[in-house]
């Protein structure tokens, strides 16, 4: 089976779903660790799943046979040593993501609440007094002092230690995830102060800690939530370390379209969701291939989808976009909307309240967050970013026009004139009124954007002028006559029709794109419904883009 949403490694093992061995990453983990390690990954790369891996192969009690013909079974002596030897505390925080502090420290209670009540054999311990019983009992209530909260992970650590006499290895998921959601609801301040509280206590100087691993989007400044810790190793995704850890190599890709019986469809694929390059190694989105498996499986003709764009809000693109009225930012942004690359010096220390400070921390966090990626190794903090692949190359696209139309909702008097124009059946008007907004937003270029992609880009700009004009019925690739106008307009009021064939013009060969325009109108008759309704004035237009240049063709129907 296809595992979409599992992220439970026992889970996954057991119940027959295909999985991509990542088991190595244990033997490089024990053979390079540091008390405390941070990896920091895009979201949907595989740090939960990860995790919980690392929970199945360490903590005393689990199903040996779960690692069974996967690669670190192959290292027997270091399995021999390690695997189910140790106790192990893992919580994740992705869960913490209240509207307010008091909602979100609720939430952070109830993670510690979930983890003792997994550890419950403690409370028949033999081992443990009544006084460190009684600690069991107060974590796993919902109304905890700060204090205790504090201590929570440093209690727990202490407890299992004494417990097993073995030392403890802590796992914490998404370390970051409360921090992303205060600054968004603004309580950071106070929650910054609740995760180094407990950070502080069960990371620095802890005796009962054998190691720990951490997961996150951004690497927070050390200065934030590390205060005062020695030396955490940060595993992010310019480090070479682990670097095809996180994400599906292009190998492991193959192998799942071969045995799914998709093998045509790498190249496709690869172009959606490949463009990652973490250390010195290429990868693919893993949630994207998932999901594209999962439909692919269903229908083969299934279109590729954006998968992984729809799990966030994407609002680092937008702010990014808003900032364009630099001129040099808006230039960036359409180099890589081209395919091609630019160089930034980038921070991956950060802290999220200033993540939007600057143009240039916004850069950083595109980077660390997936939107952009590496195009080759940084000898440096100065980086040669580009845009990953297709998926997030229509991203930042849907971004554009997303924000276009809120701009032009602000413009009713340029945006009249322009619809105006289509409804007098000027080509002249409209050439030149379309071709003032196009200079003044972002475009997509030639390079690297299919030809469809452009025109469907275009496409959205016209449609996002036409949505606020009162009395027009506005319809885009619906069908008409024999085949899909791309938009089409009816004008009830004044009896007029409009159909409208949006062409790009390859190399500014702007004559032949309106011919072809012209030849689809009548070819697939996109005017037959809009007659058939008695429509005594029919407007075709043709419209041919490259770039911020525009030329307009306009017939009427006799």
């Amino acid at each position: 089976m296809i595992p979409v949403g599992v992220e439970d490694f026992e889970k996954l093992r057991t119940e027959n779903y295909y999985y991509v061995d990542k088991t190595a990453m244990i033997r490089d983990l024990l053979y390079n660790r540091g008390e405390v390690n941070l990896f920091t990954r895009p979201r949907r790369f595989g740090k939960t799943l990860n995790m919980s891996m690392l929970k199945c192969f360490f903590e005393i009690g689990t199903d040996p046979t779960l690692f069974e013909g996967l690669e670190i079974s192959k290292e027997e002596e270091l399995c021999a040593k390690y695997q189910g030897q140790y106790p192990v505390v893992s919580v994740s925080l992705k869960g913490i993501e209240g509207a307010d502090f008091a909602e979100a420290r609720a939430m952070a209670v109830g993670i510690i609440n979930e983890e003792v009540r997994r550890l419950n054999f403690l409370e028949s311990s033999e081992k443990l007094t009544q006084k460190e019983k009684l600690i069991l009992s107060q974590l796993q209530e919902q109304d905890i002092s700060n204090d205790t909260l504090n201590s929570s992970l440093r209690n727990l650590t202490g407890l299992l230690e004494k417990h097993y006499g073995k030392k403890v290895i802590l796992l914490i998921d998404e370390y970051d995830v409360p921090l992303a959601k205060a600054n968004e609801y603004g309580y950071y301040d106070d929650m910054i102060k609740l995760i180094r509280g407990m950070f502080n206590q069960a990371l620095k100087t802890n005796p009962s800690l054998y190691f720990a691993v951490l997961t996150g989007c951004l690497r927070v400044s050390k200065e934030s939530i590390f205060t005062g810790l020695n030396n955490p190793r940060i595993l992010s995704i310019t480090k070479v370390r682990f670097d095809e850890y996180f994400g599906f190599t292009d190998q492991e890709v193959q192998d799942m379209l071969e045995y799914y019986e998709l093998a045509e469809k790498h190249d496709i694929v690869q172009a959606w969701y490949d463009g990652y390059l973490f250390g010195n190694v290429k990868v693919y989105n893993p949630w994207d291939i998932i999901c594209c498996l999962d439909d692919l499986t269903a229908d083969p003709d299934s279109p590729l989808q954006d998968y992984w764009s729809n799990t966030s809000g994407n609002q680092v693109i937008r702010k990014l976009i808003e900032e364009y009225g630099n001129e040099e930012t808006k230039e960036e942004i359409e180099t890589l909307l081209a395919g091609g690359t630019i160089v930034k010096e980038i921070r991956e220390d950060l802290t999220y309240n200033t993540m939007y400070a600057s143009i240039d921390n916004i850069w950083s966090v595109l980077f660390t967050t997936g939107y952009l990626t590496l195009r080759e190794r940084p000898t440096d903090r100065r980086c040669t970013l580009a845009i990953p692949n297709r998926e997030v190359m229509n991203l930042f696209a849907d971004q554009i026009i997303e924000l276009f139309k809120e701009r032009v909702a602000r413009e009713s008097d340029k945006r009249g004139k322009l619809c105006d124009a289509v409804e007098a059946g000027d080509a002249a008007a409209l050439e030149e009124l379309f071709t003032d907004y196009l200079d003044d937003t972002i475009s997509l270029q030639d390079t690297y954007v299919h030809k469809d992609r452009k025109e469907n880009f275009y496409h959205g700009i016209l449609l996002g002028i036409f949505a606020y004009r009162e009395g027009w019925r506005t319809k885009s690739n619906q069908q008409a006559g024999d085949g899909f106008a791309d938009i089409r307009v009816r004008v009830r009021k004044k009896n007029i029709g409009i159909v409208i064939e949006m062409k790009y013009a390859e190399n500014a060969k702007f004559d032949d794109a309106l011919e072809e325009a012209s030849r689809q109108i009548e070819r697939e008759d996109y005017v037959h419904e809009l007659k058939k309704e008695g429509f005594p004035v029919i407007y075709k237009f043709g419209v041919a883009c490259y770039k911020k240049r525009c030329r307009v063709r306009c017939e009427k129907e006799a």
